[in-house]
Order: structure tokens, then C-alpha cells, then sequence
């Protein structure tokens, strides 16, 4: 495989006990790239991230990330990557500065290099002027911008954004976006955004992978899955290639994770 790939596994399987979560996924992403994991919740998506960040193991399969296995080289992969869950806790009691300190001390970063970077991030996501302010007095919005900035803390080459503009209103979920995009074209950075979200998906990814129950059935770019189930809209496409009726993912979204 190509050295322009940082992440490569195959036939990764994930079970817990009889359920299997995940059955025989095999992704490659090449640097740079920011690649869709597309699907309805439950869908295995979740799963897929948590083994390629390094916070769960899979029980089958092989994989490197960023050249470290995804077995033996777990600790090293999460140095490399950054990861903004779906539901991401923070210290409320802290303010913004001191948390985005306390995630920059975990990963080693100095103390001049903490300062530089908080004060970056948070003029970056127009937290500037909230940042000695607690954090319990957030909206969920700028809970979910400071969460971004400590997913970015240590400049990662990897990020991982698990339904990064879930629960936001339009005006975060547009920053959002436009960070992304910068992330990946102006600062190279390569960029795995698991979603429900067919516009999310088809605005800020190069290629998208669809799962359903634990598959991938598809891989290509937004035109080019398209092309492969015959329609003319990832909408149509998603539905296409999933076999699911509209009606049957509004009961899945609405069930969550």
C-alpha cells in the first residue's frame, strides 16, 4: 500500500458476545483526505472510529494507522490522532483556557506551547473573549467549539469527528463545516467524520464509506457512488445501496446510538 495511505485495516470484525458490530471492514485513507463513515445509527460507525483511534480493539482483522498497529501501537496511535466523540464530556468547573491546559498537559505539550495554542484555538473557534469564563456557562454550541479545540491541542495529523454538528444550531454547524474544509485543504490534515448526515457527508468529504449493521457496502466519492447505484443525489444513492426505506432510518435516527 501506498505511503500517501495513513490509515489501512481490512476484515476488521468487532463482537461482543453473539452481537457482531462490525464484520470484515476494510478502509484505506489516504493523507489529506477527509473521508465519510455514512450510515444510520447503529450502524457501526462509532465502533469503526473508537478501533482506529485506538480506543477499542477489534477482535479480528488487521490494520496499521499512521504506520503504528492497531494492536501493539495503540498508545502510539493516540498521539497521532484527535478524537471529538459524539457526546464529549468537559470539566465544567474549569474555564475554557484551563481546560484546553489540562488536554495539552496530557498529551506533554510544554507550557509556552499550551499558552500559544489556547490562545489560538480560541480566537480560531471566537471563544476569545469566554476564555476565564466557566465552562458550565457555555451553550452547547461553545461547549462543542471548545471540545474541537481540544481535539486540536496537539496537532494531530489524524482527526476523528464523530457527528461533529449533531444537537448544533445552523450558524455553529456552518463553522464547523468551514473548519473542517480548512483543516483538510489548507492545512493537510487528514480528517475521518462519522455521520448520519447526508449534507455534512457530501460537503466536506472527498470519498465516503456506507455502512449498514456492521457493513460496508459501499466506497467512492459522492458522484462516484452515484454512478455505482444509478441516481443522481447521495440521498438517492444512500437509500439505493442500503436497501432501507426513508421511513425505516427516520425510526433508526431517532432511536440515537
Amino acid at each position: 500500500m501506498s505511503d500517501d495511505y495513513l490509515i489501512n485495516v481490512s476484515n476488521i470484525k468487532k463482537t461482543y458476545g453473539d452481537v457482531e458490530a462490525l464484520r470484515d471492514v476494510s478502509i484505506s485513507v489516504r493523507k489529506g483526505e477527509t473521508f465519510g463513515l455514512l450510515g444510520p445509527n447503529g450502524a457501526g460507525k462509532t465502533t469503526l472510529v473508537r478501533i482506529l483511534c485506538g480506543v477499542l480493539t477489534a477482535t479480528a482483522g488487521q490494520g496499521t494507522v499512521d504506520g503504528n498497529d492497531i494492536y501493539r501501537q495503540r498508545e502510539a496511535i493516540k498521539l497521532v490522532t484527535g478524537l471529538l466523540p459524539e457526546n464529549p464530556g468537559t470539566y465544567e468547573d474549569l474555564t475554557a483556557s484551563e481546560f484546553l491546559a489540562f488536554v495539552g498537559e496530557l498529551y506533554g505539550l510544554g507550557k509556552d506551547k499550551i499558552i500559544q495554542r489556547t490562545d489560538d484555538l480560541l480566537r480560531l473557534f471566537d471563544l476569545d473573549h469566554r476564555k476565564n469564563d466557566l465552562i458550565s456557562g457555555f451553550s452547547s454550541g461553545m461547549r462543542q467549539k471548545v471540545m474541537l479545540a481540544s481535539t486540536l491541542i496537539h496537532n494531530p495529523p489524524i482527526i476523528f469527528l464523530d457527528e461533529p454538528t449533531s444537537a448544533l444550531d445552523p450558524t455553529v454547524a456552518r463553522t464547523v463545516k468551514d473548519i473542517i474544509l480548512s483543516l483538510s485543504k489548507e492545512a493537510h490534515r487528514t480528517i475521518v467524520v462519522s455521520t448520519h448526515q447526508l449534507p455534512l457527508a457530501q460537503e466536506v468529504c472527498d470519498r465516503i464509506a456506507i455502512l449498514n449493521e456492521g457493513e460496508i457496502l459501499a466506497i467512492g466519492s459522492p458522484k462516484e457512488l452515484m454512478e455505482q447505484s444509478g441516481t443522481s443525489s447521495l440521498e438517492d444513492a444512500f437509500f439505493t445501496i442500503t436497501g432501507l426505506e426513508r421511513k425505516d432510518v427516520e425510526i433508526l435516527l431517532e432511536w440515537g446510538m
